[in-house]
């Protein structure tokens, strides 16, 4: 396998961030029941200097028999998790403790409770909002943590396949596994718009821009035997372009916090990973998951690294092969440097600007005065400084 880590081999269906204080990330994982182990949700440490997952869990929650978690989602505060399960709805886990001693508590989420599985789950950027897409094409937007219906559209899909708030919270997209695109707003709930395709086009998954300059939502389309990304501009939703990036059919898709990266997995393992600014590959992870669909992907909040999961190989954590960014203290650091610089050379220019402007002087013309010329001699009386006078 190329450019990966192994972290948890087999029988993992989920896995997703948690963003915790210091850049010291935790990784979720939701497993299912294999052999005489039970399903459970399990959380693993992340070390960013070798870039791998811890060898045992944090913690461990053990499912109840035929009961497994389907998807994840991950407040931005990273205290609280919801998982869907494939009985009993969705459960809610809250994380406390120390990050040498991460606890969690375990809850039933009322409004969720025996709704079946649902394939998708989303937290709003801004944490005020929780959408739920169901198996059966079900939509259920709360407001977050007062669990207030937003929506409760119950034929919003034929089944739902993907979904993603924009950066603002104010738009969620969402697709089906028939192929159509919806835009419904987070307020009020009701659809903004559908996006148009050809009759033998299926939009698959989506995904916002996320760096607050560019409104656009990136969707993969699937068009006979090709698949292609198409950019929608979210001012007019108007279809602006297209591009073939993964040139295979992609299974999931992530952007990263600060909108640069787009990554797409497919479904015989590849990842790729595109720069958003030119759309280019920058990143390929030829079969990362040999032979088996990509189920989970998501950038790590703060380094560029990529977390991907499949059923047969487990969890992975791949450190990019991209440009380094800037660290917020190495600008600082350059920008003292340069004023430091500039101190130093201005201070040697006044000192050799006699030389520096070593023109030719006129014949009356008086030479640049010494500094030392307007100074009285420190040993000499200051009464007769200026020497007799005549009254």
């Amino acid at each position: 396998m190329d450019g990966g880590v192994a972290a948890e081999q087999g029988t993992v269906t989920c896995a997703s961030w948690i963003r915790r204080p210091e850049d010291a990330h935790l990784v979720a994982l939701g497993k299912s029941k294999h052999g005489d182990l039970p399903a459970s949700f399990q959380i693993f440490s992340f070390d960013r200097l070798t870039t791998s997952l811890s060898s045992s869990p944090s913690v461990t929650f053990e499912f109840e028999d035929g009961c497994d978690p389907v998807s994840l989602a991950v407040h931005p505060s990273g205290d609280d998790i919801v998982c869907s399960t494939t009985k009993g709805g969705c459960r809610l886990f809250q994380l406390y403790g120390q990050e040498k001693n991460v606890k969690l508590l375990a809850k039933n989420l009322k409004p969720l409770e025996d709704v079946g599985a649902q394939r998708c789950l989303a937290f709003s950027p801004d944490g005020s909002r929780f959408a739920t897409g169901g198996v059966d094409g079900h939509l259920r937007i709360y407001e977050w943590p007062s669990m207030r219906v937003i929506v409760d559209e119950s034929k919003a899909h034929k089944s739902f396949n993907d979904m993603d708030f924009s950066l603002d919270s104010e738009f969620l997209a969402s697709t089906s596994t028939d192929g159509s695109a919806r835009i419904w707003n987070t307020s009020d709930g009701v659809p903004v718009n559908s996006l148009t395709r050809n009759s033998d086009e299926k939009i698959e998954l989506c995904r916002f821009s996320k760096d607050g300059t560019k409104p656009f939502l990136f969707c993969t389309v699937q068009k006979g035997n090709k698949s292609i990304t198409v950019v929608w501009d979210i001012s007019t939703w108007n279809r602006i372009g297209f591009k073939r990036l993964l040139r295979k059919p992609a299974c999931v898709m992530s952007i990263s916090l600060d909108g640069k990266y787009l990554a797409q997995g497919s479904k015989d393992g590849d990842v790729c990973v595109v720069a958003v600014k030119k759309m280019e590959v920058c990143h390929w992870s030829k079969r990362l998951h040999l032979g088996f669909s990509v189920t989970s992907l998501e950038f790590c909040p703060s380094e560029r690294v990529i977390l991907s999961t499949s059923n047969e190989w487990g969890a992975m954590v791949t450190k990019l092969n991209v440009p380094v960014d800037w660290k917020e203290w190495q600008i600082y650091l350059v920008l003292i440097g340069l004023f430091l610089a500039s101190a130093v050379l201005f201070y040697i220019f006044f000192e050799t600007s006699d030389l520096f402007w070593n023109f030719p002087l006129g014949r009356d013309q008086p030479a640049r005065p010494k500094l030392g010329s307007f100074l009285p001699d420190p040993q000499s009386d200051d009464q007769n400084m200026w020497g007799p006078v005549d009254m």
